[in-house]
């Protein structure tokens, strides 16, 4: 199960993982396809298709809830991804007087949002890195004020794979009394995430990256205690003659027909996790990324970004050959070596320009662990000769 043939059929090579997981277990695909022949809309109805929607809908809250340490299904609100479960918390909590701290590793999903409501009113404060893109935890205890309400930041660097010390900052984050967000697109679906033992308050993640779901589902999940008012209203299936939307979770925040479709997707993916094992999956995923960037490491021309002695890194490696620009190179590897990467700024600017990539950006190479060894030596060779023909 932890190796197949190289590519999709064969064709091609695809270490864009960190973008979304086109390499899926095969139970994802029969779970959504059984969905569109037999749901209806989760709570609205009693006949069999809505009420088994519903069922779905259900344990896959449970299931979520149980393994990042929520505690309480009713507290999971799916939403269409993380960027739609940051703008939520984001532009719910801020108000004008309010002050926020976050990095410059962040995703335009988390920055966007703040400097929309930076320019409502709110403060913000960002905290720097060092030469490998990496943040301390004290720098960002140095950021927070009497005023602050809301610490956001991501758990795994999209660029580099570095990861961010969440236990340290949401211990920093309780004894302030200052709310932690976290962006786990990169990570949820690697790595265990317990969001009482790390204090976590808020956690957002996308199904569609590394929880190997489909694209169009995600979630926020709220810890008990904290209200956010909704981003949207609607119809909700629930108290449809009153003119406020509901404050019952997750329904206050969950406006509108969920996608079944894709939760039923979800569901069975993390049965995939669960089964397969977490610790496996980023086992595997680890050693190929490690295998690439061992076999790439020591060539002349290559730059590679991010702190490479950290252990346990995320599956990603991002690099520039010589001064090329990075979608000259990543175009080349999808031509010449059906290599699919990702090229460019990675939507984390604030980042590239910390590295000296704003210009150049970078070549992304992201594994999941249904890739393989020879994928990634065949990746190895071509970086290689790619380099070679640039000096």
């Amino acid at each position: 199960m932890m190796d197949k043939e190289p590519g999709i059929a064969g064709e091609y090579i695809y270490l864009d993982c960190a973008s979304t997981s086109l390499l899926r277990p095969a139970c994802v695909a029969e779970a959504v396809c059984e969905a569109l022949g037999r749901f209806g809309s989760d709570g609205r109805g009693a006949h069999d298709a809505s009420l088994l929607a519903s069922r779905t809908v259900y344990r896959t809250r449970q299931k979520i809830s149980d393994m990042f340490g929520l505690g309480d299904p009713s507290r999971v609100v799916f939403t269409s991804g993380a960027t739609e479960s940051l703008n939520i918390v984001i532009s719910g909590l801020l108000r004008p007087g309010t002050h926020a701290v976050s990095t410059v590793l962040e995703h335009n999903s988390v920055l966007r949002p703040l400097y929309l409501q930076e320019s409502r009113g709110a403060a913000l404060s960002l905290v720097g890195c060092d030469v490998n893109g990496s943040v301390s935890p004290s720098d960002i205890e140095e950021m927070i004020r009497p005023e602050t309400v809301l610490v956001a930041c991501t758990h795994v660097s999209n660029v580099t794979g570095n990861r961010t010390d969440l236990q340290a900052i949401g211990e920093i984050c309780r004894r302030k009394g200052v709310l932690f967000l976290v962006d786990a697109a990169q990570s949820a679906g690697f790595y265990p995430i317990d969001m009482r033992e790390m204090k976590i308050d808020l956690l957002c993640f996308s199904g569609h990256k590394g929880l190997m779901a489909p694209q169009g589902i995600g979630c926020l999940l709220v810890r008990e205690g904290i209200t956010i008012p909704p981003l949207k209203v609607g119809g909700t299936g629930v108290q449809s003659f009153s003119r406020s939307h509901p404050t019952e979770m997750p329904t206050a925040l969950e406006a509108g027909t969920l996608n079944g479709h894709g939760i039923a997707g979800l569901f069975a993916a993390l049965q995939y996790i669960e089964n397969t094992g977490i610790d496996a999956i980023r086992e595997k995923a680890g050693e190929l990324a490690g295998r690439f960037l061992k076999g790439i490491r020591n060539t002349q021309g290559v730059t590679i970004y991010g702190d490479m002695d950290e252990q346990d890194r995320a599956p990603i490696v991002s690099l520039n050959l010589a001064g090329c620009d990075s979608s000259e190179i990543s175009d080349i590897l999808e031509r010449r070596y059906r290599i699919y990467t990702r090229a460019g700024a990675h939507c984390a600017p604030l980042l590239h320009e910390s590295l000296g990539t704003r210009e150049q950006g970078a070549v992304r190479f992201s594994f999941s662990h249904l890739n393989t060894r020879e994928e990634a030596d065949r990746a190895i060779a071509a970086i290689r000769e790619l380099a070679g023909e640039k000096r």
